[in-house]
């Protein structure tokens, strides 16, 4: 990697006398060494992926050689100081992650230059010569010039400084002098500060946490995220500190850590040095965040590959997910241990609420932890690895870190037998009924390994990525998150934010059905086979042996098995239309499980993510639920479009009070049948308004933010034409619009009305100040003024972050779910352009477009339209849907080859 005889004889030959000519040529000679030697470690890194501590060391050494060939440059021939005085000692000292030896390809190289007392002129010229030549070769470098005195003081200040400090190690120059400051932090000014610099470190990890978020969300950061490089870092800065170690194999001895803990340290540190080393180099930049496309470039670079129904960055990412998981169970058996040795003090809440909670026997309380008197007695009984997270939760107390090693250590006790004891089936479905916390101690069973071997078919979950852009957790996290959620509701916790399904669970619903549903209903997530038939299988399987009779079985089975489908009626399909409604109520069938499924589809909703459950979404489902319980107790034939027309024509004249009774018929008389059933009397109102004085060749165009419904109500009329609809599409696409639900009407007259619910980029109404400049736009587009399939094309771009994720095309036709249109259901990558190239396609094809409903999950949207042909009438014939298939196919192809160009 480096050859410091080559170098040598290479740097011989530089001109003597000239500095700049001579500085020139020894980065030049150092510029062709330092690639051969990044060239060697990066080739070697690729043949062997997992080699993180080889690369890390030879980064680092590679740096070293660099640096010392630097300074014996500028002190023997650039600056030569034959008789130095003792106020011109020099000593050049690594510090922070470069002075612990543990560098990335893009590391920053900190340095401190050390000096007796103020520096000198000849240390000056030294110091610069040096940081010229670093800079020349394009290094990263950090640097101070101080003093000893210096050192302790701004240590003393500054936590940052000292924790760089802390890691100081001596490169090259006078070692007396570096061998001097060693002595002085640790006696002046390390000495008796232990549980500061604790109680900094951790207070600064607790910060980095809240702002980069769980470990659990799809995009970490491998260096500061939770259960990240830094967290195992900040492990070992207090332990150095407090304890005076040198290298993590002494916390063993130290008894901070079993041989076997130490192991997973050492495997998790590894392989997030491995992630780390490979993002750098993909990137060329020190980039420590793991985004969507270079979640797969890693993975591939690592060696995995697609297998059992999964992509290799799935595996990839659970080896990540699991590997962060036991950071931070490392992390809390550090500081309870750093609490025993009184090195930290007790949480503030423990100290608040000192009184002592009364404990069931065999448990004792130890620095506010959960602890087990006798480990004997307690691996007596296996039920006692389920009751340890019972008594947690009724006191509240924290499971103490020997505790949890002592389940960990004993899982094997949980075999079929303990599974088939009803004790342990009461004590487990108690652990989800009971407390009114669950998530709690399912997170940590969870991390424990306990949730796995009590439920084996739950273990294939556990850190389980799904690759998409819509899910913000692991699979067993939205587990826990939705069920946390049930809890939440069912304590009253949301009930303005969810009156529907508060209401539902205050009513009265059975509990276990529901809570262990909703515990099973992705478990089927990561096989080839639709995950909705295989976790009803399974369910099938396990709800018996959590204790639920034959019936609940069968319901879990069912909720499992259609866990799907209020959500996808609601936001896939036409709800105005009576015949959505009916199908749901037929698929469904009882109200008991419409109650449930409403609830169970609004915790998976919520628990995907922040953000994800909105306005819009509570809207959809409510009707939903509303409309389908209404026809549940006054009979399906109640839902028939006549009478919600003649209700509709009701309201409006209702709405319409100053109006003369000519112009009330004139407008009631105007338009068919769909329009009166499909929209709702404000937008009747709305169309009313803008029809009565609209001329043949004007647009009229009505924004409303309706905030209720985080969208904004585009309404416009306008005379009668093919295509109208696509026209509209492409001018809301040049607005940067979302579109989410719209529907066209013509008139008898052969006015056009149309309305569309639009959002932002980030899912929400536009702002009313934006909104008389969208309109200026869409009207320029409607005029033709600007032509939308040109102006688009510049913005119909997929970012490249986004670019790795597959998603495959399925069209279907369906003749079933309307009476009077077929339903065409486009599912693909979604990008800005799709709609607008969509209704084009279709409308090119002589299909007249009555509605369209959108749907996004991610980078995933499922764009469905409700049509008749030019005749009126659907789409019955194979071959015209065979037709339209290819035509909508070319269409997806080609704008998603423009997208990425």
């Amino acid at each position: 990697m480096f050859d410091d005889a080559r170098v040598i004889a290479a740097l011989a030959l530089g001109p003597d006398g000239d500095h700049a000519a001579l500085r020139k040529h020894a980065v030049d000679v150092l510029s062709a060494e330092q690639t051969r030697g990044r060239a060697a470690i990066a080739a070697a890194l690729t043949d062997h992926p997992f080699a993180a501590r080889a690369a890390t060391r030879s980064y680092t050494w590679l740096t070293d050689c660099i640096l010392r060939t630097a300074f014996s440059l500028a002190t023997e021939r650039l600056h030569p100081n034959p008789t130095p005085t003792d106020a011109e000692r020099l000593s050049v000292i690594a510090v922070g992650g470069y002075g612990r030896g543990e560098m990335a390809p893009q590391s920053d190289v900190d340095l401190l230059f050390l000096t007796p007392y103020k520096i000198t002129g000849w240390a000056e010229s030294v110091i610069e010569s040096m940081l010229y030549i670093l800079w020349d070769l394009r290094l990263k470098v950090g640097h101070a010039s101080r003093t000893i005195r210096d050192c302790l003081r701004l240590a003393e200040e500054d936590f940052t400084i000292r924790t760089g400090l802390l890691e100081h190690r001596w490169l090259t120059g006078d070692a007396r002098l570096a061998g001097d400051l060693a002595h002085r932090l640790w006696n002046d000014l390390f000495e008796g500060t232990k549980r500061e610099f604790t109680e900094a470190k951790l207070e600064e990890r607790d910060h980095r946490h809240e702002k980069q978020g769980e470990r659990y969300m799809v995009e970490p950061n491998v260096k500061e995220g939770k259960g990240g490089l830094r967290d195992l870092q900040s492990l070992f800065w207090i332990a150095k500190y407090v304890y005076r170690v040198t290298d993590t194999a002494d916390l063993v001895a130290q008894g901070m850590f079993t041989q076997d803990e130490f192991e997973t340290f050492t495997e998790a540190e590894n392989f997030l040095w491995a992630v780390r080393c490979h993002l750098h180099l993909i990137t060329k930049r020190p980039n420590d965040q793991l985004t969507f496309d270079l979640q797969v470039e890693v993975a591939e670079r690592m060696g995995y590959t697609d297998r059992a129904g999964r992509r290799g960055v799935e595996h990839f990412m659970q080896h990540y997910f699991r590997h962060a998981t036991a950071v931070g169970d490392l992390t809390r058996i550090f500081v309870t241990k750093l609490e025993a040795a009184h090195v930290k003090s007790e949480p503030l809440l423990q100290r608040l609420f000192r009184r002592k909670r009364k404990l069931k026997n065999g448990y004792t309380e130890v620095h506010g932890r959960l602890a087990i008197i006798d480990e004997t007695a307690f691996l007596a009984d296996p039920l006692n690895l389920l009751r340890v997270f019972e008594e947690a939760l009724r006191t509240g107390l924290l499971i103490h870190p020997d505790a949890m090693r002592l389940v960990t250590a004993n899982l094997d006790m949980i075999d079929d037998t303990m599974r088939a004891d009803p004790q342990a089936q009461k004590l487990f479905l108690d652990l989800l009924l009971k407390q009114g916390n669950p998530e709690r101690a399912l997170r940590r069973m969870n991390e424990l390994g306990v949730l796995s071997a009590f439920i084996p078919e739950f273990e294939p979950i556990v850190a389980m990525m799904q690759f998409n852009m819509y899910h913000h957790y692991t699979v067993d996290e939205h587990t826990i998150q939705c069920i946390s959620h049930l809890s939440r509701i069912e304590r009253g916790k949301l009930i303005e934010e969810l009156p529907v399904a508060s209401s539902i669970l205050e009513e009265g619903i059975n509990r276990r059905v529901l809570y262990v549903a909703m515990l099973l209903h992705d478990i089927g997530k990561g096989r080839d086979e639709d995950h909705s038939i295989l976790g009803a299988q399974i369910a099938r399987r396990v709800a018996p042996r959590l204790g639920l009779k034959p019936k609940e079985v069968d319901t879990v089975e069912w909720l499992v098995r259609y866990h799907l489908l209020m959500s996808d009626m609601a936001q896939k399909r036409d709800i105005a239309d009576p015949r959505t409604v009916r199908d749901f109520a037929k698929a469904v069938q009882t109200q008991a499980r419409l109650d449930m499924l409403c609830v169970l589809t609004v915790c998976d909703i919520r628990g995907v993510g922040p953000g994800t459950w909105n306005n819009w979404k509570a809207s959809l489902i409510r009707a939903l639920y509303r409309q389908t319980r209404r026809a549940m107790e006054g009979g399906l034939e109640d839902l028939n479009r006549e009478q919600r027309g003649s209700d509709a024509k009701r309201n409006l004249r209702d709405a319409l009070k100053g109006w003369d009774a000519k112009a009330l018929k004139t407008e009631t008389a105007r338009h068919y049948p769909p329009y009166w059933q499909g929209l709702h009397v404000t937008a009747h109102q709305v169309f009313a308004t803008l029809l009565r004085t609209l001329d043949a060749g004007e647009i009229g165009i009505d924004l409303h933010p309706d905030d209720d419904r985080d969208a904004t109500r585009a309404c416009f009329a306008m005379a009668d034409h093919p295509g109208i609809f696509s026209r509209l599409a492409g001018a809301l696409a040049l607005v940067g619009a979302n579109v989410v639900d719209a529907r066209t009407y013509t008139s008898k007259d052969g006015f056009a009305t149309a309305a569309f619910w639009i959002q932002d980029a980030d899912g929400h109404p536009f702002e009313t100040a934006r909104l008389p400049r969208l309109r200026q736009t869409i009207l320029k587009t409607l005029k033709g003024e600007v032509v939308a399939r040109d102006a688009i094309k510049s913005r119909d771009k997929i970012k490249k972050r986004e670019r790795a994720f597959r998603v495959p095309t399925h069209i279907t036709f369906d003749n079933e779910g309307s009476e009077i249109y077929t339903i065409i259901e486009v599912d693909t990558r979604d990008r800005p352009g799709l709609l607008y190239d969509l209704t084009r396609t279709l409308a090119a094809a002589n299909v007249y477009i009555a509605s369209a409903v959108i749907a996004t999950y991610g980078e995933q949207v499922v764009d469905t339209f409700y049509v008749k042909d030019m005749f009126g009438l659907k789409f019955y014939s194979e071959g015209k849907r065979q037709t339209l298939d290819r035509k909508l196919r070319a269409a997806i192809s080609e704008g998603a080859e423009r997208a990425v160009t």
